[in-house]
């Protein structure tokens, strides 16, 4: 029996009762002795807190309490801070200051959200406005915005690597571009949200979160409120989403952790989407000045420049670990033999930044692809021509200049795939044709390499006496349908019907340990893990069968219907393994009744996806409209155990590049107001600017996992942003516009 199951485009299992409407998520939940959690927030982006009225608010009906910093412990959210950077950690409630528009400063308690929320009206807060500082060129050179802190400069790094000075000193062309990667707001379908009861008797916190890293969440808790992790549960019900905004643990959620215990009630905060669009973090953020060498043939001898990263005002757990990600990645699929990297981190007084699908590989990504593509133009080469004349050839794994350790790739091979399949010539050939008539028709590549995978996770796999399974990971999902990639790498490796297998995950009771769902990690980690845990379990059925079989175990193989003797037509069922497995006394001597199996998975090394996108756009020289006459991508991400859930993840990483390029961008305005701080001003792509997209995959296996997969999650959000920017600027015919390419940009383009 051989890909009976993995490799199959099985439907979601999980689809179901989500589009009926039978999902449970964190707002749909209720509890005993509920109270709602509403937050006093920041005006301004950076200001001294004067002072605080609460009086009129305490005496509305249903208002429980009203707190301030001075009214808690001095608690802050956690932050990574590598050791060469300056932390600044976030306060529950601001602490005197203020340090950008949407910052907590009071929490109100009572007995409905609407009380709540009105009672939050009726806060007086006096502010001292201090200068705020919105851009980190402008940071880099101002007061600090933390008082302890010696500059608002938070990490400053430099690689070196190679002549880069005779590099640039024999080049024939260099290239060289200001890129600005625009902050991007997540915009999950389901904002942020976080329930707490405490059980005064067990001396237990019960926790749902829409988070997508619940063990982490609960050591956050346990740690910052003094609890042992035992005493700590946290849940996940559905999660409509997240994208790497909800890896963070927030200021909100240890703030309801703690006035739950502090209380003894239960209370729950559900984000509203104007405060999401202000409270929860960013992505991008980030202007790179970079130069690119070339000889004559077109062939890379050099790249440096500065890459300047906007933190925000604090940070989080995945704030400072974006920037050093995009310098990793520069080097993408190319041979570079000589780079001179320069990276600085900054604090300003905006939202604070963090991991948004990709975090730090799109940025890497379109740097080098605008760079590419700048290069062609200069030297008169074919964008796809200049590609492969670089393209890194191995031997793999391939150690960059930038300290990536690539497992495997075949980029030439991918790019050939999609001219291919794009029928690239052909396409040309329209595009003079239609420029001939008039028409403004473009068409942009990407080539990229990008990071997935990290850490460790356990996997578990229990076969109940009916035939019935269960499987357990660390994992935790929030939309990407990874139910099925489990269900079928266990129904592939012991003969059961997917039908009859569930999945338990985001519950730290059910699954002590795990590292969640981020870094597009969940197969390559969590998959190996549970493969591991159906070895168990697949060795123990065959030594059952070898048993009844009077056979060796290395001589029994699964078949379609069963368990039998290589070579030979004797075979026993699935129901007569089950009816040994239960009862010891019909056991092989030494073993344990049940089928259960218990495995962790540690990845010793990243893996790193590859791919080739093609967009071919036409512009309208009178309204500045973009529309996207075809979208074709070729994705490597090693084994594919499901294609319906790759193409998904492919559409829905495509669509937010698309977004990236096209409509998306966060601005504020000089006093630090977020101009666009609601769907009405922020420009999320509607299904009608999406285009038909036109997916296919290549497979070259990784070997850092025994599934050899690789992520496959955020490569459409790497290379959709450049294709399409790309093709935009070839049918301007202009060298570079830093997105997003607005329909005013573009316009404006077209009078030059």
């Amino acid at each position: 029996m051989s890909n009976r199951y993995i490799g199959q485009p099985m439907k979601r299992l999980e689809d179901g009762k989500l589009v009926q409407g039978r999902g449970q998520y964190l707002a749909d939940l209720q509890a005993d002795n509920l109270l709602y959690l509403a937050l006093v927030r920041s005006p301004y982006a950076h200001a001294r807190v004067i002072s605080i009225d609460t009086s009129e608010a305490q005496n509305l009906p249903g208002v429980v309490a009203t707190m301030t910093s001075s009214d808690l412990p001095e608690l802050y959210a956690p932050a990574s801070i590598p050791r060469d950077a300056q932390g600044a950690f976030h306060p529950l409630l601001a602490r005197e200051r203020v340090r950008y528009v949407g910052e907590p400063v009071v929490a109100i308690l009572a007995a409905s959200e609407a009380q709540a929320l009105d009672a939050a009206q009726q806060v007086f807060v006096e502010y001292e406005p201090l200068p705020a500082y919105l851009e980190p060129q402008q940071a880099r050179q101002a007061p600090p915005i933390h008082p302890h802190l010696q500059s608002n400069l938070a990490l400053e790094r430099k690689t070196v690597v190679g002549e880069i000075a005779q590099a640039f000193a024999q080049a024939h062309q260099v290239v060289r571009a200001r890129l600005v990667q625009q902050r991007v707001a997540p915009s999950a379908m389901e904002p942020r949200g976080i329930l707490a009861s405490w059980d005064g008797i067990r001396e237990a916190l019960t926790v749902w979160s829409s988070t997508q890293m619940p063990h982490d969440l609960r050591s956050a808790i346990a740690e910052k409120l003094g609890l042992a992790e035992n005493q700590v549960r946290v849940i996940t019900p559905d999660v409509g989403g997240a994208f790497g905004a909800k890896i963070n643990v927030y200021p909100e959620e240890i703030l309801v952790a703690y006035l739950a215990k502090h209380l003894g009630r239960s209370v729950r905060w559900v984000e509203g989407r104007g405060e999401s669009f202000s409270a929860t973090i960013h992505g991008r953020a980030q202007v790179a000045e970079l130069e690119m060498a070339f000889d004559a043939e077109g062939k890379i001898l050099g790249l440096r420049g500065q890459v300047v990263a906007d933190l925000g005002a604090y940070a989080l757990e995945t704030t400072l670990g974006n920037a050093p990600g995009t310098i990793l990645m520069l080097q993408g699929p190319y041979e570079v033999p000589a780079v001179e990297l320069a990276l600085q981190a900054v604090y300003t007084n905006a939202t604070p930044t963090g991991a948004y699908r990709g975090a730090g590989r799109p940025e890497a990504t379109y740097y080098l692809e605008r760079l590419m593509d700048m290069g062609a133009r200069a030297l008169g080469l074919d964008p796809a021509e200049i590609r492969r004349k670089n393209f890194i050839q191995g031997p793999f794994p391939y150690k960059t200049r930038t300290g990536a350790k690539y497992d495997s790739g075949a980029y030439a091979e991918v790019l050939q795939k999609l001219l291919e399949v794009s029928r690239y010539p052909e396409l040309r050939a329209e595009q003079a044709q239609a420029q001939s008539q008039g028409r403004r028709v473009g068409i942009g590549l990407c080539s990229y390499v990008e990071i997935t995978g990290y850490g460790w996770d356990t996997g578990g796999v229990r076969i109940n006496p009916d035939g019935s399974a269960v499987i357990f990971t660390g994992t935790s999902p929030h939309g990407q349908g990874t139910q099925n990639a489990f269900v079928q790498i266990v129904a592939e490796r012991l003969g059961l019907e997917p039908e009859r297998i569930r999945v338990v995950q985001g519950d730290t009771l059910a699954v002590p340990y795990g590292m969640g769902t981020a870094g597009s990690r969940t197969l390559s980690v969590g998959g190996s893990a549970v493969l591991k845990a159906s070895e168990e379990v697949r060795t123990k059925m065959q030594k059952i069968a070898a048993h009844l079989l009077e056979a060796a175990p290395e001589d029994i193989d699964l078949l379609e219907h069963g368990w039998g003797v290589r070579g030979t037509d004797k075979s026993v069922s699935l129901e007569q393994i089950l009816g040994v497995a239960f009862n010891p006394r019909k056991l092989p001597p030494d073993m344990e009744p049940g089928l259960e199996g218990h495995a962790s998975f540690a990845l010793k090394d990243a893996n790193y996806p590859f791919g080739a996108h093609l967009a071919m756009v036409e512009v309208d020289p009178e309204t500045g409209l973009v529309q996207i006459l075809r979208y074709i991508a070729v994705d490597d991400c090693g084994t594919v155990v499901n294609p319906l859930l790759f193409e998904g993840q492919q559409h829905g990483g495509i669509a937010q590049g698309i977004g990236q390029a096209l409509y998306e961008g966060v601005v504020y305005d000089g006093e630090g107001q977020n101009l666009t701080a609601s769907f009405l001003e922020y420009a999320l792509p509607k299904a009608d600017q999406i285009p038909w997209m036109e997916p296919h995959r290549h497979q070259t296996p990784s070997p850092t996992n025994p599934l050899g997969v690789k992520g496959v999650g955020e490569a459409g959000a790497i290379a959709a942003t450049p294709a399409v920017v790309n093709a935009v600027l070839d049918a301007l015919g202009v060298a570079h516009l830093d997105m997003p390419l607005t329909p005013e940009k573009v316009w404006r383009a077209t009078r030059l």
